[in-house]
């Protein structure tokens, strides 16, 4: 029987559309779209706009555009820019303890623009892409959080590495060498949380899996083995040392795990750690018409790995109150929202933002949440103590609005696509490109995506 990083290498080279369940490839339409509506609201941020100032561009027909101004870069490059950029609002759906979408939708729109690649080819990409990462994260009991590594930028490399091997056509050999190179060019830190660097971690992401593609499609080699060797990728990044790589058919493509754990799109533009305690903060806000004035104590019940991730009590920065549970309950109260208008420097910094940020408590346990992809607490859990002495509980969030579980319509995700995309285009393009990626399986090419802006050039298309 062959080992884990040749049946994902055959399982990447044989993936076929027809093949793909419906439920996953649901899971795939809204990840895309989701993603391409928040990177055109992050490409006006400094993060990317500094990290495509360092990248030249390219005029030949093997490029891709840096959305949505068309400048033509190197397809790599093109991945790591539009990466940066899908990332650096932290608005971007997550799953699978990470954020899958934007470590394959930005290497799937560069290497589909450059291969003349369908929707539907697309989707398939997605969906190679997932699965490869819901089984290496399935394989590892642990939660890389733990370790300090970032699951996106880890185990979001070998996915994106996976989906553009079914994008070259690469044969089951290949796309195993592009599996095996791209462990080799995986990493990033926790701790670069609540910094620039979290969203260049992302985009590396995407970058180095069309660069391992496209190494292994020239005849770059590594070793078939590196996944599951005692010195391998998933030893090396387990935090139990103890990775489930038992020699047996993993069942790719026949188990298929998106269904289950799916996309979870995010309401709020901050750390998902945040959403459950939010969300239940806003209840008890709308249900008690709380004023700033009114609080003197804020207690929030949340999960030790939770907490880990928003490392940032005091924020000084909208960037560093993306990771802040003390922030997110402070503008809750007082913006009544947590929205893309909150996280900015003015917003942090505001005298009544932060007398609230001091008031809040945070107690964690131990406890893990069973049958879900994220490694929180069973619940989050909020309490207010009012000036007058009473004290209000929230109820027990489990799950938060538009998760897989609680999904929102299509209609509340075409609102978001919409909120997102006009800080780029204007409603009318914004809403046909949106249709346009709910309806990818009709799509003839990538190239046909109206994500660039009137005034971009498109280059001829390299098939």
């Amino acid at each position: 029987m062959e080992g884990l990083t040749r049946q994902v290498g055959a399982f990447a080279a044989s993936v076929r559309r027809e093949r793909i369940p419906d439920s996953c490839i649901e899971g795939a339409r809204i990840g895309i779209a989701d993603c391409v509506g928040v990177m055109l609201a992050g490409v006006h941020e400094a993060a990317p706009r500094i990290v495509a100032a360092q990248v030249a561009g390219h005029a030949g027909a093997d490029s891709a555009p840096q959305i949505p101004a068309g400048r033509m870069l190197p397809v790599a490059d093109a991945a790591l820019v539009n990466g940066v950029a899908a990332h650096v609002l932290d608005y971007d759906d997550v799953a699978l303890a990470g954020h899958p979408s934007v470590a394959l939708v930005p290497a799937i729109l560069a290497e589909g623009w450059a291969l003349g690649r369908s929707g539907a080819d697309m989707l398939t990409a997605y969906v190679a892409g997932y699965e490869t990462w819901a089984l290496l994260d399935a394989l590892e009991p642990g939660s890389l959080h733990e370790l300090g590594f970032h699951p996106t930028a880890v185990l979001g490399t070998v996915g994106a590495a996976a989906a553009c091997a079914s994008l070259h056509r690469l044969s089951a050999d290949q796309a195993a060498h592009a599996v095996a190179i791209s462990a080799s060019l995986a990493g990033g830190m926790v701790a670069n949380f609540g910094s620039m660097t979290k969203s260049l971690q992302v985009g590396r992401a995407a970058q180095s899996g069309v660069t391992a593609a496209r190494l292994a499609k020239a005849g770059y080699t590594a070793s078939l083995d590196v996944l599951e060797h005692r010195t391998g990728f998933m030893r090396a990044h387990s935090p139990s040392r103890e990775p489930d790589l038992a020699a047996r058919d993993y069942r790719l493509g026949s188990d298929w795990r998106l269904p289950d754990s799916g996309v979870h799109v995010k309401r709020y533009p901050i750390c998902y750690a945040t959403h459950r305690s939010i969300d239940a903060m806003l209840e008890l806000v709308e249900s008690h018409a709380i004023e700033p004035d009114d609080v003197t104590g804020i207690h929030v019940q949340t999960g030790d790995t939770q907490l880990l991730m928003l490392r940032n009590a005091f924020p000084q920065t909208g960037l560093e109150a993306k990771f802040s549970m003390q922030f997110a309950m402070a503008a809750a109260i007082v913006a009544k929202r947590v929205g893309l208008a909150e996280l900015t420097d003015e917003f942090v910094r505001r005298d009544d933002v932060r007398a609230l940020m001091k008031r809040v408590r945070c107690t964690t346990t131990t406890e893990r949440v069973q049958g879900w992809d994220q490694p929180f607490a069973p619940f989050d859990r909020v309490s207010v103590v009012l000036a007058s002495g009473a004290q209000l509980h929230s109820r027990q969030v489990e799950r938060p609005k538009g998760s897989w579980q609680r999904r929102l319509g299509e209609d509340e995700l075409r609102a978001k696509f919409i909120d997102c995309a006009t800080r780029s285009f204007d409603s009318e393009t914004s809403g046909a490109l949106f249709e346009q990626l709910w309806s990818l399986d009709a799509l003839a090419s990538v190239r046909d995506l109206r994500v660039l802006s009137e005034s971009a050039t498109q280059q001829p298309a390299h098939v």
